[in-house]
Order: C-alpha cells, then structure tokens, then sequence
C-alpha cells in the first residue's frame, strides 16, 4: 500500500482500532477496507453461527468464498453480547477503540446497554456507526429490507430497466456496497479526523436508503428538467448510439462510451462509416429519439459482423472509448488489473487457493 521506493511507510490507518460487529455485506466491506489501509480491525460474532455470510454459498471447508472476500485482514472475537460478562467485555474493548461499528436494527444496541449514550460516556472520543436500511429515525427504521429494497425506494432501479420497463437486478449491491459500506466508510473517516483534530467522537447514522438517493444523479436531474426518461431511453441508459452496448458475432458485447462528439467521430472512422459523425446528441440529435435509435440498429448490424476480439483488435489503436466487455474471471487476468496489483491469487489455511481483489487506493509518500 506504500510508494515503491518506501515501502517501509506506515498505512495510513495505521495505530486505529476498530470494533467490527457488523453482518454479510456492508458493515464487513467497510471495515475490511479499514483494515487494507491499515487499521487493527477486530470482528465480534455471535458464538452461534456468527455472520451468516459464513455459510452463504459453497463452502469449502469452513466458510463461504463470500465470508472470505469481504473479511480479510481481519482478527476474530466469539461474544454474546446477552450475556452480562460477555458484555463488560465489549466494554473493556471499547476502551481502547476508536471506531465502532454496527449494523443492528436500530434499537438493539441500546436494548443490549449498549447504546451511543453509554459507549460515549465510557469513550467520549469513539466513533460510532451505525449501518441500517433506513436509518435511525423515521417510519421504515424498523423495518426489515435489502438491497433490492433500498434502490427500490430510492428510484435507482426503476431506472436501471430495459425498454418494456422491466428493472434489470445488477450484480453490484448498490444499496448495499454503495449506500452502506462507502458512506459508513466516509463517515467513518470524516468522524475520525474531527477527533484527531481535538473534537468529540461522533455517531455516524447511515441509511443505505438516503445514501442510494443521493447519488442518484442523473434521475434526479430528469426530474428537474420537467419529465423522467422512458426506460433505456436516457443519455446513459441506452437512449443514444454513442453510448450503448452492441452484440458481436459471438455473442459477447462492446462497450461504445463515445460520449463525447470527438470520441464519437473517430468511432465513426473506425467504423468507417463517417456518415454518421453528423448524428451525435451534441449536433441535435434527441436523446431517446427516432433518429438516435435508427442509428443504434445499424451499429447492431455492424458489430454483429465481428467477433469480440476483432472488435477489440479493431479498436486497440484508436482512444475512443470502445471496449470489450468482460467477464468476471477475464477481468481477474486482463493486464490492466495484474500491472495495477489489483489481484492475486491467495492461499487460505482451509478453504485453499483463491482469487483476491487487493485495495483500490494507492498510497505513497
């Protein structure tokens, strides 16, 4: 995580001490993060089945592939936190914490004395967060939910819809890794850094709901202009030629991101079809419109003609943002994630080798 030439430098979270009591997917992404840029992050799990990401998929000996892809660099603690020893415990553990965090319904921490008001009393500079569906407060803050009900909620998959208006469900827990883990992560950090500076600790309130909305962007901005796109009709969704996905000869798909007018002109080059450099959404073409979907059925004709390494191969020498689309297991190997040291293949005690994703930040000094 260090420069090249300094390896030697410390992480940056190097000394925090984190408290990990969170389950399956939001809390345990953030905190492993925390500790790929170098907190001490200890996990506390029931003594029963613990997380339940441990037996979520195939297991190989102990747990899942999914309990050790968000949990690693992480120390393990068995708690029952319904029992009162076991409780002082925790207590003990906060006193020497910086960071806690939590993903219960709101209420169960308090319920278990556990609560902001006692752990600030006993660490007036601990930062506490609290990762929930919904919130803390409001009507649904009891209420159950996942990630297909935050972004539900919250507009994003309604966009996220193909042209009759099905919502298509993305393989990337928006709500969860998005609303949950990288808003408990910011919030984690910004309390943080009030307290290295001489401030309180904090409670950090993240509902994946309210996070998923406020990044919702471009909907947003529909709306404000008078009226939501019809599905897949929008300028990223699918409503020009220029930026959409096109089916190769075997049957894999191209990535066309050329957004912007000179992207666009030189696909057209690429293409050959240089006709069609005029018929670009910045030269009056309307989005969603009559002449921007005539123009994405003959591009579907064109790369329909190629198969996904022509098309590659095609477009390698021209910087116009035209790119194969990837499978998972392609991406792990492609030389730009093994030049970046963005994965590896890693050798478990028990559970034997598998692929890693390391951190994505970089640090140097």
């Amino acid at each position: 995580m260090s420069g090249a030439g300094n390896d030697a430098a410390a992480p940056p979270l190097a000394g925090i001490r984190v408290l990990d009591l969170t389950r399956l997917l939001p809390g345990p992404v953030a905190t492993m993060q925390l500790a790929d840029m170098g907190a001490d992050v200890l996990k506390i799990e029931d003594p029963g089945a613990g997380d339940y990401a441990r037996a979520m998929g195939p297991v190989r000996a102990e747990v899942s592939q999914f309990f050790v892809a968000v949990n690693r660099g992480k120390r393990f603690l068995r708690l029952d936190l319904k029992d009162q020893a076991q409780r002082e415990q925790l207590l003990a553990l906060v006193d020497d914490a910086d960071v806690l965090v939590e993903s219960f319904r709101p209420g169960v921490m308090a319920k278990l004395g556990l609560g902001w008001d006692v752990l600030r009393r006993r660490k007036p500079t601990l930062v506490m967060c609290a990762i929930s569906g919904y919130g803390q407060d409001g009507p649904f803050a009891q209420l159950a939910g996942h990630d297909i009900n935050y972004i539900g909620y919250a507009g994003m998959l309604a966009n996220n819809a193909g042209p009759d208006g099905t919502p298509a469900l993305p393989n990337l827990q928006v709500g969860d890794l998005l609303g949950g883990a990288q808003s408990a992560l910011q919030g984690i950090l910004a309390a943080l850094l009030a307290v290295k500076m001489g401030g309180p600790g904090r409670f950090v309130d993240i509902s994946m709901s309210d996070a998923v909305l406020a990044h919702n962007i471009m909907p947003l901005v529909a709306v404000n202009n008078g009226a939501e796109a019809a599905p897949a009709r929008d300028l990223l969704t699918g409503g020009v030629p220029c930026y959409n996905v096109y089916r190769t000869a075997d049957a894999r798909f191209m990535a066309v991101g050329a957004l912007e007018l000179k992207f666009w002109q030189l696909c057209c080059d690429v293409l050959q079809r240089p006709d069609l450099k005029a018929r670009h959404w910045q030269l009056g073409q309307q989005v969603g419109g009559a002449d921007a979907l005539a123009v994405k059925a003959e591009l579907d004709a064109i790369f329909a003609g190629r198969s996904l390494a022509q098309w590659t191969e095609t477009f390698a020498a021209s910087d116009c943002c035209v790119t194969p689309i990837l499978t998972s297991a392609e991406a792990l190997r492609h030389p730009l994630f093994q030049a970046r040291r963005m994965v590896s293949q890693e050798r478990h005690p028990t559970e034997g080798v598998y692929w890693a994703v390391a951190h994505p930040i970089k640090f140097e000094t």
